[in-house]
């Protein structure tokens, strides 16, 4: 797997050649579920089919049954992911801020992907 890694501040990266690359790490693969995570569905105009479906399955009053499956179907389907070992969210109702943690097994060891996602 190859994957150009992203800049603190979200860009993609250029100019170090292969410096620029996560090449069969399992930082790549922690990056491909991030942005897999942060892309709504019907944003990306070559497949409006694809992406997180924020705004039926997870924002809103009743998702509460569909939220976690959502965001873990989404990890799932991620190239190089074999597995979650461990998932768990939490919604603030006072803050309105919901967060998640998942511990993720893949072809190339284990990572952990947390914070609001």
């Amino acid at each position: 797997m190859r994957y150009r890694k992203l800049s603190p501040t979200g860009d993609r990266t250029f100019g170090h050649s292969q410096a620029d690359f996560w090449v069969n790490q399992r930082e790549g693969v922690g990056q491909a579920v991030l942005t897999r995570l942060e892309l709504w569905k019907g944003q990306w105009f070559l497949n409006v089919a694809d992406g997180m479906p924020w705004a039926t399955e997870v924002l809103g009053k009743y998702t509460d049954s569909l939220r976690d499956m959502a965001v873990q179907d989404r990890i799932y389907a991620t190239p190089g992911v074999t597995q979650i070992n461990g998932y768990n969210s939490e919604l603030d109702r006072q803050s309105r801020a919901w967060t998640a943690h998942a511990d993720i097994s893949t072809l190339y060891g284990q990572i952990t992907i947390a914070g609001p996602i």
